[in-house]
């Protein structure tokens, strides 16, 4: 790690401009030169090109999940490195790789041993979701948590009732998962080489919509209640219109029959965390 490329979202969870101008400052202590900054969503990312031109040999990430999402996948065939700093709500891709969550300290392990690792990854299409995926009625959830990140309480409420709405419709149905039968509100897919891990939330009680809604707006949606859980290698949307994902918690639309799989990355991603 000697040539660096620093993308963050001084939008996202604890990313604001002052603590990015002080890992700026962080990256000079230790002697690491700054290619280039990009502060996304306003700029364009880069391109695996431009940071071939530069002499990048790692990309520095401190944003949230769905930042980090998006580098990621506009730099697949990259092949230099990346460091994942937590610099959003929940950070758990950055809680797989490191044990510290200071950024400051995570530069500094990374500096002392370039230990590079693969990531396994839940794909559809041309989407990938490295923390998760999420298909079904209870999707519609993000629009509540969008609202709660912009300060507008009146729009959280109006996204709330209609997410509580849809989350009692019909459900979603699934094929290829062993175990699920019938229709769920939500199907939380993680990637867990090898395979993925599949959980089918059947909310059709309140105490459970209540449960599922607020762990969605407040960022922990990995720990809402899982009522069936099992383990494939591929799944399919067995519905005969477009159903709502969310990878990473970023709104994409899957067709029907669209396969969900998985796979892994190449070793680019900077692990800190004691074997």
């Amino acid at each position: 790690m000697k040539t660096l490329w620093f993308i963050t979202n001084p939008n996202s969870g604890t990313a604001t401009i002052e603590k990015c101008e002080a890992l700026e400052a962080v990256f000079h202590e230790h002697g690491l030169g700054l290619a280039g900054r990009t502060h996304f969503p306003e700029d364009d990312l880069p391109s695996s090109e431009s940071l071939d031109r530069a002499g990048v040999d790692t990309v520095v990430l401190f944003a949230g999940d769905g930042t980090i999402n998006a580098a990621l996948c506009a730099l697949a065939e990259w092949d230099g490195g990346f460091l994942i700093l937590p610099g959003g709500t929940m950070n758990l891709l950055a809680r797989e790789l490191h044990d510290s969550l200071d950024p400051a300290e995570i530069i500094r392990a990374a500096h002392e041993r370039d230990r590079r690792v693969s990531i396994p990854f839940v794909e559809a299409g041309q989407h990938r979701a490295f923390v998760g995926l999420i298909i079904g009625p209870a999707a519609s959830w993000f629009r509540a948590r969008e609202e709660v990140r912009r300060g507008r309480l009146g729009g959280v409420w109006r996204a709330a009732r209609a997410a509580w709405r849809r989350t009692f419709g019909r459900g979603i149905r699934i094929a290829g998962a062993p175990g699920l039968r019938g229709r769920y509100q939500a199907v939380f897919v993680r990637p867990h080489a090898p395979g993925l891990d599949v959980r089918g939330v059947d909310a059709r009680d309140w105490r459970s919509i209540a449960d599922l809604g607020w762990t969605w707006v407040t960022g922990d949606w990995v720990e809402a209640r899982a009522v069936d859980q099992t383990h494939s290698d591929r799944l399919r949307i067995a519905e005969p219109r477009p159903v709502l994902a969310l990878f990473d918690g970023e709104a994409e639309r899957l067709e029907p029959g669209a396969e969900i799989t998985g796979g892994t990355t190449r070793d680019v991603f900077l692990k800190t965390k004691a074997a």
